[in-house]
């Protein structure tokens, strides 16, 4: 290296440091309050709309500085009941559960308004409608995944039960494959691999489970107590949230996906052009909207809808006793 490559290393070097400290600082002077979400399952580009709003400043335009942290989702309901975080972000059949338990959580706002379960199949394999699938070999992951529950759904509504479909559990690594490689005709798994498996060249088709079974896919929780404290801390996280939601759903995906995968997912590099188009065509163009969210907003929580799933949680042996989404789902820190 030359003096002069070296001078001209050092004076970037210098100004990056600078850049960093400077940012600091302005962070600092701004006299930020610190709040950690703990997130299902680990960095995934999915959760781009909170990584935006913390990158572009949004939770920061609130007043916040916000910690991302994983777990399970049993533990993150846990972890935000005796306020170990002041937020969680995970998937609502848990957060059901919890409060059947009397795990003291509150949903604030219900991001995905619908469930990412579906039922794929071949589009070539003579499968057309739900019984169709009488006879037929349909592979789930487990006995206890909220998919054995919309598959028996699926099959009461068609008049048939599982006696007339040969199960399958397959395992969750495994489970597309045996689809491809017909080692099953059908599988019940989540509506992204409906898009993978498109995208891959594989001809598939797919019922979605939430146009019969209501059910949500992540949602941000709290405490009852960090909400009552603090009611203007849980609004400005909304409002941060739905400017990171409203900023790709106003088409700027690719241009988040820059900012985020080297920042919180780098293992995603190389796959930024599959990533915008599930992003805008499952995410934004179904998941985070609604009829509900362009009446009322986003993250709106339809009442009736938690309810229905709770009654077929209930029905299903998933959950005991009576419980009412009023008591746990509420809309008043949308505004």
């Amino acid at each position: 290296m030359t003096n002069t490559t070296r001078r001209i290393s050092l004076a970037g070097s210098a100004l990056v440091l600078a850049l960093v400290l400077l940012f600091s600082l302005g962070a600092a002077a701004q006299n930020l309050t610190r709040v950690t979400i703990q997130i299902d399952g680990a960095a995934v580009p999915y959760y781009t709309p909170l990584y935006i709003a913390q990158e572009l400043g949004f939770f920061a335009e609130e007043g916040l500085d916000v910690e991302f942290i994983y777990g399970a989702a049993a533990d993150i309901v846990r972890n935000v009941a005796v306020q170990n975080v002041e937020f969680g972000f995970p998937n609502a059949d848990s957060v059901i559960a919890a409060r059947a338990t009397g795990i003291p959580v509150k949903v604030v706002h219900t991001t995905l308004q619908h469930g990412l379960g579906a039922t794929i199949f071949k589009a070539d394999n003579g499968i057309n409608e739900p019984r169709d699938l009488k006879g037929k070999t349909v592979a789930i992951t487990s006995y206890g995944s909220p998919n054995y529950i919309q598959l028996q759904v699926l099959l009461k509504n068609a008049g048939l039960s599982l006696d007339d479909v040969n199960l399958r559990i397959v395992g969750t690594g495994a489970i597309v494959n045996a689809l491809v490689t017909d080692q099953v005709d059908a599988i019940v798994f989540s509506m992204l691999r409906t898009f993978e498996l498109r995208h891959a060249g594989v001809d598939v088709s797919e019922w979605r489970s939430d146009d019969f079974l209501p059910s949500f896919g992540n949602v941000v929780v709290t405490s009852d107590a960090y909400a009552q404290r603090n009611p203007e801390i849980v609004r400005a996280f909304v409002r941060g949230l739905n400017k990171g939601l409203q900023y790709l759903i106003d088409g700027n995906v690719r241009a988040a996906l820059d900012v985020v995968i080297p920042a919180y997912t780098p293992s995603y590099e190389g796959s930024e052009d599959y990533l915008t188009d599930v992003l805008n065509q499952v995410y934004a163009g179904y998941l985070w909207q609604s009829e509900d969210t362009a009446a009322n907003g986003l993250g709106w929580g339809n009442l009736d809808r938690w309810n229905e799933s709770i009654r077929v949680q209930r029905e299903y042996g998933i959950i005991e006793g009576s419980l009412d989404a009023a008591e746990f789902v509420t809309n008043e820190f949308l505004n």
